[in-house]
């Protein structure tokens, strides 16, 4: 699976590094493979903060510090919640980007109703937040853990590809 992750990765890294610029990461059903992907990448330290998985109210309550306030009325597996979680991964590592999947991997529909095969991704940078919502096709588990990765990741790199660096300091 990370055979095919690498590529685009690669690709993402190269826009990071050459702008300096640094990302933090929020998987949910991708369950890490969105870092693991980037973490492929030789000299990821210097673009890769770091980030986790958010498999439960804990998790996110400790990786992102987001209080109840900011989440009222929100369902997981849309485009705001990971928005907010995209958001809120940045300030955590002290990146300039953060990426956040929220998604149902299958292959039961998730708790709060989302049909298998859907994941919800975010990307958050200087002055852009955008989401977009991915549909498999498919309920099996492990192929949607590595298609809403790889869809992250191809995400990721659409959004860097239409930004522009941040001014040298």
């Amino acid at each position: 699976m990370l055979d095919e992750l690498a590529p685009v990765a690669a690709r993402a890294a190269a826009i990071l590094t050459e702008r300096r610029e640094t990302i933090a990461v929020a998987d949910g059903a991708t369950g890490g493979l969105i870092l693991a992907g980037l973490l492929t990448v030789p000299g990821a330290t210097r673009f890769c903060r770091g980030g986790g998985v958010v498999y439960s109210l804990q998790g996110r309550d400790i990786l992102l510090g987001l209080s109840r306030d900011e989440l009222a009325g929100m369902e997981s597996v849309t485009e705001r919640y990971a928005l907010v979680q995209a958001e809120a991964i940045r300030p955590r590592f002290g990146a300039d980007w953060g990426i956040a999947e929220s998604g149902s991997a299958g292959p039961d529909h998730h708790p709060r109703g989302a049909p298998a095969g859907r994941s919800c991704i975010a990307v958050s940078g200087p002055g852009i937040s955008v989401a977009t919502t991915f549909d498999s096709g498919t309920s099996e588990r492990i192929t949607n853990m590595g298609a809403f990765a790889r869809a992250a990741l191809a995400f990721l790199v659409e959004t860097l590809e239409m930004t522009a660096p941040l001014p040298e300091a």
